[in-house]
């Protein structure tokens, strides 16, 4: 039931955006495919990774994790912007680590579709993702 409810919220977060913005800005052209969920030898902490791809212009609103992320670009070309930190621009080939719990956005920036190969090690049964306030 927890993977459902984490599953839930991030397509969620992925196809409605966060409640921050208005109605009319909401997040569209964003699609999830689930590759792998394992629990992990660390005590509470489990891996999960999942392919994302964005539409030309697609937005993923400003959530968290419980954990961290690896992000590797696997087509195109994306725009990460993690609070306090200056946007960062990635190309396929390119790869980001995102620290637990930092508040982050993703846009694709490029001409045409772009995938990421998204890594979380996260706290187990906790919400995969957290829409920010």
């Amino acid at each position: 039931m927890k993977l459902i409810s984490g599953i839930a919220m991030a397509l969620w977060v992925a196809a409605a955006g966060s409640s921050l913005q208005p109605a009319n800005a909401q997040s569209t052209g964003i699609h999830r495919t689930d590759l792998v969920k394992q629990d992990l030898s660390a005590p509470g902490r489990e891996g999960i990774q999942v392919k994302v791809d964005f539409d030309p212009g697609a937005f993923a609103a400003r959530h968290s994790h419980p954990g961290e992320e690896i992000a590797y670009v696997l087509q195109g070309t994306l725009e990460y912007r993690l609070d306090g930190r200056p946007p960062v621009t990635l190309k396929a080939g390119d790869a980001l680590f995102i620290p637990a719990g930092t508040v982050h956005s993703a846009r694709n920036v490029g001409d045409g579709n772009a995938s990421e190969l998204a890594t979380y090690i996260v706290k187990k049964g906790e919400p995969l993702v957290v829409p920010a306030h």
